[in-house]
């Protein structure tokens, strides 16, 4: 069976290099690696295996940083705490281990231990001893000082992370931490729904690019009963190819509650593309862009109104009809 979330994205980091940081165990053999290669044909994806001692890792990838002077940085795990690290760069860090040595000790990687995947030196085994738990420890405390622009650093959380649970840690620090719906491993679905939407972001700051911005109604997305309508989600995911999406909610004057909903249900449904891409309003004519997908007419909006429910559009199916003849203009 066709896997729904492979997909490729020949437009996406277009000529750019990506550095890729392992996780605990694993190698420039990942998986993460593959599917960066697979998704983004046009980026140059590269991956190096880390010594286990960290000191010695941290000393790699600083060097290979100045060398390759990568576009883009994604950490995963232990691979995020390194990551963390290296200043000057765009990262991602998805359930980064700023805390490895406690993750060790919690979690049985002390002792003997199997490298997941391949590596270029053939090795296999690895014995992880208490001493060299107190050097993953030394590194660990390297994280969150010297800290650079923070608009260069994203975190991204499994809502579901057995191992490791350091979004408050790195709140303290950063802005851009964002909930996704998974675990600790990153897998297809995961590094489409949640890790390319945030490169597509960097990208476009990156390249300056100014995409076409489409409002969408909460209203349009959701009955009154608050479930998502049929195809809404499909949607958002076709038209986040090519468009800047903003979800808009009436803005009532005292109920807090209806707000904290309202940000409950599009960080539980949408996820990810809707950080920082949520606006309270009653005042819809003073939005500023191309589209407006609304279950109601709003007279004075100044681009092109699509007025869910209609003859016209129906559905989201007739939405995404209507965009698709568009081609992202």
């Amino acid at each position: 069976m066709e896997n729904p979330y492979i997909k490729q994205y020949p437009q996406l980091m277009k000529g750019k290099k990506i550095m890729y940081v392992h996780g605990f165990a694993s190698s420039a053999r990942s998986g993460t690696v593959t599917r960066l290669r697979e998704m983004l044909p046009e980026a140059h994806v590269v991956a190096f295996d880390l010594p286990i001692d960290p000191h010695e890792a941290i000393h790699l990838l600083h060097q290979k940083q100045q060398e390759e002077k990568p576009d883009l940085i994604v950490g995963t795990s232990m691979g995020g705490m390194y990551a963390e690290q290296l200043r000057g760069t765009d990262r991602i860090l998805v359930n980064p281990a700023f805390q490895i040595a406690d993750t060790m000790g919690a979690h049985g990687m002390i002792g003997h231990q199997t490298f997941l995947n391949p590596r270029e030196d053939g090795v296999q085994e690895f014995i992880m001893t208490k001493a060299m738990v107190k050097e993953y420890r030394a590194v660990q405390e390297q994280c969150f000082k010297d800290l650079d622009d923070e608009e260069k650093v994203w975190g991204l959380f499994g809502d579901e992370d057995p191992l490791v649970h350091t979004q408050p840690l790195f709140s303290e620090h950063y802005r851009k931490g964002i909930w996704f719906h998974g675990e600790h491993r990153m897998n297809d679905r995961v590094f489409t729904e949640a890790v390319i939407p945030v490169i597509r972001w960097i990208d476009d700051r990156q390249n300056g690019t100014e995409r076409p911005v489409i409002y969408i109604s909460i209203d349009a997305l959701r009955d009154e009963r608050s479930q998502q309508r049929s195809s809404a989600m499909k949607a958002l995911k076709y038209l986040l190819e090519s468009y800047n999406l903003f979800i808009i909610a009436p803005s009532p004057t005292y109920d807090s509650e209806y707000i904290k909903g309202v940000q409950e249900w599009t960080k539980d449904i949408v996820a990810v593309p809707a950080f920082e891409h949520l606006i309270f309003t009653n005042q819809r004519h003073l939005l500023l862009g191309d589209y407006l997908i609304d279950a109601i007419h709003c007279k004075d909006f100044m681009g092109t109104q699509l007025h869910f429910g209609d003859d016209t559009f129906k559905t989201w199916e007739d939405i995404i009809e209507f965009f698709s003849r568009l081609g992202g203009q």
